[in-house]
């Protein structure tokens, strides 16, 4: 379907502007109506802005449309109703053009999963399937609970991994400013003086002598080399297999970041397949699609190897210890969910488990990281200290008066 880029004016004469997908501008202005928006000046979107531009919703969109989905579903509201509401009391204009669309889908005759699927960038490929399940098995309530639910406890994942990284980061940026400082102001200057009293330099003060000259005749190189590395790595990554494989199994092998890491990947892995199966997603099928999930390569491709012994017959337990990769308690809980026929509660469990352990260890992290941090900052400051500081206080010692 055709995006056209459109400006509007709503009810109050607020000028409006957005992107939205439409069969043709008829089309277009008719949805807009259904929003409260008068069409002004309409265009079809270049392949860049399609690209670049559509509508995208944030996770905390997507945690609010599937708790108040579930809210007027439990409450009887009708589904076309139900959408219109949404759409019409969303804040984010973005992701009210989506809500626009999936009303357009449904009164044209679409399931709803049909007309999600009309907004990839938007509903994943795992928000799709439990929708479509939902549709098929009547729980469709049930549904977005679990997934507003599951989308809440994802949200609050990341939010701790990203409280995890900000003040190493932060501390990271205080301690390249201060050194670039002292590399760049104050130590040519004392250089001046400390050559100028005539003794050999030890070896420390060569260096940073050394490394000052270089930062301040070739700073430019120490901009651009990194930032070319990086731009490489990314291209490769983007490009190669074979080079995420490598990279993805970096990852989960760096001391102290990678167990945490891979503990996250199973949480989410489990919390996902307990949540396909129980709203009666195949297993095969289950597995499959966590394949994306995990967002990383070496698991989704012991992922992969498990889809294939089970699809030969082997236990689902037998299929994931085989991969080496899981670890012995998920192999157990999956074991003991196959034998009591609550697999999902075992799957529960593990994310559970995880998810807690995955606290701890980003509390104690954080607890370390400040004292660490501190004590480097002042390793390398007491590192410049000494040898910029060292040869003058030599002389002072030397000097008879």
């Amino acid at each position: 379907m055709p995006i056209y880029t459109y400006k509007a004016v709503d009810q109050s004469g607020k000028p409006a502007q957005g992107q939205m997908d439409a069969l043709n501008e008829v089309d277009l202005e008719l949805r807009l109506k259904r929003m409260g928006i008068d069409l002004i000046t309409s265009r079809l979107a270049s392949q860049r802005q399609k690209m670049f531009g559509g509508a995208k919703a944030k996770l905390e969109d997507l945690v609010m449309f599937a708790f108040q989905m579930e809210q007027l579903s439990r409450a009887g509201v009708p589904l076309l109703e139900g959408l219109a509401e949404l759409r019409d009391s969303t804040p984010n204009p973005a992701f009210r053009e989506v809500l626009s669309g999936l009303v357009s889908g449904v009164e044209g005759g679409q399931m709803l999963s049909q007309a999600m699927e009309e907004h990839p960038k938007v509903f994943s490929n795992v928000f799709l399937s439990l929708v479509k399940a939902g549709e098929q098995t009547g729980q469709l309530t049930e549904v977005f609970d679990n997934l507003a639910n599951t989308l809440k406890w994802q949200g609050e994942l990341v939010a701790k991994t990203k409280k995890l990284l900000a003040y190493p980061l932060f501390v990271l940026t205080v301690v390249l400013g201060a050194t670039t400082f002292l590399m760049t102001f104050l130590v040519p200057q004392m250089a001046v003086f400390i050559k100028n009293l005539g003794q050999e330099l030890p070896l420390q003060t060569r260096f940073i002598i050394a490394v000052s000259d270089a930062l301040v005749n070739y700073w430019w190189a120490f901009i651009l080399v990194p930032a070319v590395i990086i731009t490489a790595i990314i291209i490769t990554l983007k490009k190669s297999a074979a080079a995420r494989y490598k990279f993805d199994y970096i990852k989960l092998n760096v001391p102290i970041t990678g167990d945490i890491l891979k503990k996250i990947i199973m949480a989410r892995f489990a919390r996902y397949f307990a949540l396909m199966y129980q709203t009666g997603i195949p297993i095969l099928d289950a597995i499959k699609t966590c394949e994306g999930i995990v967002d990383n390569e070496v698991v989704a491709d012991s992922l992969s190897r498990a889809h294939q012994q089970i699809s030969g017959g082997e236990r689902m337990s037998e299929a994931f210890h085989g991969t080496g990769m899981f670890p012995p308690m998920v192999v157990r809980m999956i074991k003991m969910g196959e034998s009591t026929g609550a697999l999902d509660k075992s799957l529960l469990n593990i994310a559970y488990l995880y998810n807690r352990d995955v606290n701890d260890s980003i509390d104690k992290m954080l607890a370390l990281i400040e004292p660490a941090l501190t004590v480097v900052l002042g390793g390398i400051l007491g590192l410049i200290m000494f040898a910029v500081l060292g040869p003058v206080y030599d002389s002072f010692s030397k000097m008879q008066f």
